[in-house]
């Protein structure tokens, strides 16, 4: 409880959301994943290393997506770290109106299954993901980890 004169506590100068956008192509995809890396290293996120290399992982996957299969409809994609008390969340979005879906293991094939890992990674951190629609017809893939 608050006593009266006090000053109310200020959440930490690590949380907060944060949000850049980049080209949908290739070089995008190692670009985001730095850039996440670096913000969650200046903002002092106090997270697991596991959790960021889970967060990374997680990224680079989900630009990778977006440039592979939205570029077409979605020149550009944008990027999302949200931090509070108990989490990390990362978001990817794109205008493409496809949602898509996690394929099962599939060893003969090479790719497809980078939202599997994606499910994957997120449920062994004990973290949740999602798809949602946004108001403009495009995507948002999201996955939010424990700290």
């Amino acid at each position: 409880m608050e006593s009266r004169g006090s000053v109310p506590a200020r959440p930490p100068s690590y949380e907060g959301v944060w949000r850049f956008t980049a080209p949908a192509v290739d070089a995008s995809v190692p670009r985001a994943r730095h850039a996440v890396r670096d913000l969650l290293k200046r903002q002092g996120v106090p997270v697991a290393g596991d959790a960021v290399q889970g967060l990374l992982l997680i990224v680079s996957e989900l630009v990778t997506n977006a440039v592979r299969h939205a570029a077409l409809l979605s020149p550009r994609v944008a990027v999302e770290v949200a931090v509070g008390a108990e989490w990390v969340r990362v978001a990817v979005e794109d205008n493409h109106p496809y949602r898509p879906k996690a394929l099962e293991t599939d060893y003969g094939q090479t790719g497809g299954r980078g939202l599997l890992l994606v499910r994957e990674v997120t449920r062994e951190a004990g973290g949740v993901c999602d798809i949602e629609h946004t108001a403009t017809g495009g995507k948002i893939i999201w996955a939010a980890l424990p700290r």
